[in-house]
């Protein structure tokens, strides 16, 4: 039979993440918690859209994950940087054309979490070394399986239960000194360890109070009500999820993400102290004159320079990142979207090279590339006209 672990254990396990470069950490029983059936009936009503994967009926119930699982160590990563945030910047957020300092050059917005590493490596590293120190800790034999959200446990709502925050109106888990811009990775074990709360102990308080801010910014509704969001409005989605064409009835909210939104992060007041990082792997990557085509920086990255790569271009610039699983297609197309929504100083250099990129694109064999280059060709003619008009 195995025996307990110790709160001296819990707190042993808590240190030793943080050694390894985890800000957070907590254990929670691997129970069937009610908000693990909540999401069963959410995705019954068809949110996920395409993320079939959300229906896998081993997220229900941590035990048909790991036979005899007892416990799940979660772990937290910092990952916010200190560069200013997509709402900080012209027009509504997700980083619409600034022309101070750009020269003119439309410019698009790609979340933060994908602007360094490939977070799932990064955390899947140290969750493994975690692991291990596990092993040389307790004696007897136990299994685990870890995930840097890459199976199926719902691993914020365990962090819940593990007292590392509330789940939020924005549907994420926010911590009253991290806020919410830390990554989550798990540890389901059959080891059986006190949890970080004891029994009479409940959950972090929901501070969101009657603050509506996230949903409130959304720029496509996908937040339909507080703690609920209907995936196939959301950016993120639209953007790394959704394969086909993006619905035309979501292009303007989209603006000029071109791969995940930030702005119900951005907006919410937890976020406006919250610490930032030092690591190397979640700053913006910066390219040097190289196989990348024009692309220079992940962070505020040019639009043209996206539409314009090439698909070898794509996997040197994109190799090791978040941003490999929008594919190709997937970034050229936003990025085409992007630049219809983008603005522009008529008759510049920048307004030229974008025009002569999308052009290219419009006779791409791809229906859904060249489609999205028409679509943005339209715009910015559009766009020139009502400017024309407005002067005359």
């Amino acid at each position: 039979m195995m025996m307990m672990g110790t709160v001296a254990d819990t707190a042993w396990i808590a240190e030793r993440a943080r050694a390894l470069g985890f800000d957070l950490c907590g254990v929670a029983p691997a129970k069937k918690f009610p908000e693990l059936a909540a999401a069963e009936e959410w995705f019954a009503t068809g949110f996920a859209g395409e993320m079939r994967y959300l229906g896998d009926a081993r997220r229900g119930d941590p035990a048909r994950v790991l036979g005899g699982a007892r416990s799940v160590i979660v772990c937290g990563m910092n990952y916010n940087s200190a560069l200013p945030r997509s709402v900080e910047f012209d027009g509504d957020g997700g980083g619409e054309t600034s022309h101070d300092g750009d020269g003119g050059e439309p410019r698009g917005w790609i979340s933060r979490y994908a602007w360094g590493d490939d977070y799932h490596d990064v955390l899947r590293s140290r969750l493994n070394a975690l692991v291990g120190e596990l092993r040389e800790r307790f004696e007897q034999p136990f299994d685990t399986v870890a995930y840097a959200d890459t199976g199926p446990l719902q691993e914020r709502v365990f962090a819940k239960y593990a007292g590392m925050g509330w789940i939020g109106k924005n549907t994420l888990v926010l911590n009253q000194e991290m806020g919410s811009w830390f990554f989550l990775g798990a540890i389901l074990t059959t080891l059986e360890l006190a949890p970080s709360l004891d029994e009479a102990e409940a959950p972090p308080a929901d501070l969101c109070g009657s603050c509506t801010r996230c949903i409130d910014a959304c720029p496509t509704d996908a937040l339909i009500a507080p703690y609920q969001m209907d995936a196939r409005r959301c950016i993120s989605y639209l953007t790394i999820e959704h394969r086909g064409a993006t619905p035309k009835e979501f292009r303007e909210g989209i603006g000029t993400h071109v791969y995940g939104c930030d702005i119900c992060q951005d907006v919410c007041p937890w976020n406006r102290r919250a610490p930032t990082t030092s690591l190397a792997e979640f700053q913006p990557r910066v390219f040097d004159e190289s196989a990348s085509g024009d692309l220079t920086s992940l962070f505020r990255p040019s639009l043209t320079a996206l539409a314009a790569l090439s698909e070898d271009e794509y996997k040197v610039a994109f190799h090791g990142s978040a941003i490999k699983r929008t594919k190709h297609r997937g970034i050229v197309r936003n990025a085409c979207i992007a630049l219809g929504n983008a603005t522009f100083e008529r008759g510049g250099t920048t307004h030229h090279e974008a025009v002569a990129v999308l052009q290219r694109l419009s006779a791409s064999n791809d229906p859904v590339l060249s489609e999205s280059a028409l679509w943005a060709l339209s715009r910015i003619q559009s766009s020139a006209v009502k400017s024309d008009c407005d002067q005359g």
